[in-house]
């Protein structure tokens, strides 16, 4: 099992780290997309797994209009470097109105999930789990998610911060399977996860807090902030870790899925990434940037 899990990584890293600090942001939230996709595929089919159908592909699309308009609201912080963006974008604001938001795209999902709910042959008794699965894979899964391109697109530092979001996670990840097998004793949650232990949780910060002090001598953000983001980042990540295994337990499933060797599906191996990207995104806006 060891050695697919680090064949895949193998194959998966190099390409992610290229498309996060060499691509667009236009490209990643592209890439961000599909991860969305393949993740909210597998969260419906664990739903599935205990009778409860989600409105899937009305759910996929609004998970797609979130990632857009993320993307969108990038535009203005970056136009005065792009100026062909910046006539698409005031092209798309006189036929609109005014510029996308988050809670347009929460209203559409709201009105289709009325309207599949109300004309569809569906039986009645899937009205509530329908549109509970289906909501929840948007606000749980998309939505977090989608702020992967709004950290990428931050002006002149997105990409690396991006970046940096992803290492403390994957190096937490790492350390603390590696420290679990090898010294874990005491279980951290065993209702959900009994392989987790708090010795590999302890690992799982150090490493993360380890990736903020080398990543200080390479950017011109404090390495008080790092140790700040690293800190709230792997706290988020693990707690995200924990909740797609309540998902898991709730379905009576092991793996999300088996598209990635060695690690299940895709939302097992993102499932850290859900929340830590966005709880760097807020620590980014709201604590450093102010004082940058």
């Amino acid at each position: 099992m060891t050695w697919k899990r680090v064949a895949t990584a193998g194959v998966l890293i190099p390409f992610v780290v290229g498309i996060v600090l060499w691509g667009s942001t236009a490209i990643v939230a592209l890439a961000v997309g599909l991860v969305t996709l393949l993740a909210l595929f597998e969260y419906f089919a664990l739903g599935e797994a205990i009778g409860h159908r989600g409105y899937r592909f009305w759910t996929a699309s609004c998970a797609l209009m979130l990632i857009f308009v993320q993307w969108y609201s990038r535009i203005d912080l970056a136009a005065f470097r792009l100026p062909r963006r910046l006539m698409i974008h005031r092209d798309f604001d006189n036929f609109y109105g005014a510029s996308p938001t988050i809670s347009d795209v929460l209203f559409l999902f709201v009105l289709g999930v009325a309207a599949l709910t109300l004309w569809t042959k569906r039986p009645l008794v899937e009205a509530l789990p329908a549109a509970g699965m289906s909501a929840s894979g948007l606000i749980l899964i998309a939505f977090p998610l989608s702020y992967a391109v709004l950290l990428h697109g931050w002006p002149l530092q997105g990409p690396a911060i991006l970046f940096f979001a992803m290492v403390i996670i994957w190096v937490g990840d790492t350390a603390a399977y590696f420290v679990g097998r090898a010294f874990g004793k005491h279980a951290l949650a065993p209702h959900l996860s009994p392989k987790k232990t708090w010795e590999g949780t302890v690992a799982s910060l150090v490493g993360s807090l380890i990736v903020a002090v080398v990543f200080a001598r390479f950017m011109t953000v404090p390495l008080g902030h790092l140790l700040g983001m690293a800190t709230v980042g792997n706290v988020a990540g693990q707690l995200g870790d924990l909740l797609e295994s309540a998902y898991k337990r709730s379905a009576g499933i092991k793996d999300s899925g088996s598209l990635l060797p060695g690690h299940g599906g895709v939302l097992d191996r993102i499932d850290a990434l859900i929340l830590a990207i966005p709880v760097v995104w807020y620590y980014w806006v709201l604590v450093y940037a102010p004082r940058s």
